[in-house]
């Protein structure tokens, strides 16, 4: 027989404002492999069937299931319930900076896609693809060092840990600079330093970040962000001088 495990959950549904917001207590029996994503189904289909979540692949790649465990953001379907101790109470919120849905539910989309049209998260070139040649070839270092930021799952993870983020709302957050960084080093892309200036070269933008490491402790991913933010913002510095 496994361990009898508590969650508390936020309950909230900002579209009955007048119910206020509630944490239920939920009690499962663990299971062999259990995650978080497999406990919150339990609970949806034995318990509360009013419990909404997000979740797609359940394998840490689509970055949906993303909420706050004991304060702690990550992936319910990567958070293993043996890892967490039979007399602790897991309380699970859902993830700050994001419009709430319902109850653990929020939208990351609207968020992603404005970010996305604020950092022009394209490539951006004068040249005409010739389809019947073999295309401009990438050294494999650098193509390695792409795609290495190109692993970023759009979770959301990075946004809710940052407290620059939490305390001023329009910040593009890491995983906007992590897009910069990725194009910036595109040899496709033929944006320089001066572009990206205009792009993210305030407080609201690189210059805001104050390194506090939130966004790379917690990306499942393990991208190097803070590398990646700090050399976006030297090249920047750089080119704020020339002017």
């Amino acid at each position: 027989m496994g361990r009898e495990l508590t969650f508390k959950i936020l309950k909230y549904d900002p579209h009955q404002p007048e119910i206020k917001a509630t944490f239920e207590e939920f009690k499962l029996e663990e299971l062999p492999g259990m995650t978080l994503f497999i406990a919150l189904n339990k609970i949806k289909e034995e318990i509360d069937s009013s419990l909404a979540f997000d979740f797609v692949c359940r394998a840490g790649i689509c970055g949906s299931c993303g909420m706050v465990v004991n304060g702690k953001p990550q992936l319910a379907c990567r958070a293993l319930t043996k890892n967490f101790s039979e007399s602790d109470t897991i309380t699970i919120t859902p993830m700050p900076g994001f419009e709430l849905i319902k109850d653990l539910s929020v939208d990351t989309g609207v968020w992603m896609e404005e970010m996305t049209k604020r950092v022009e998260s394209w490539v951006h070139t004068d040249e005409v693809t010739d389809i019947s040649k073999i295309e401009k070839p990438v050294e494999p270092e650098l193509a390695d060092k792409i795609f290495e930021l190109d692993r970023c799952i759009e979770c959301g993870l990075c946004v809710t840990s940052c407290m620059t983020k939490l305390m001023r709302p329009d910040f593009i957050g890491a995983v906007g600079l992590n897009r910069v960084a990725r194009f910036y080093m595109d040899p496709y892309d033929n944006r320089d330093a001066d572009d990206m200036y205009e792009l993210v070269g305030d407080d609201n933008g690189v210059f805001g970040c104050m390194s506090l490491m939130g966004c790379e402790d917690h990306c499942p991913k393990d991208i190097p962000l803070q590398g990646k933010i700090a050399h976006v913002r030297r090249e920047l510095v750089k080119a704020g001088k020339k002017r």
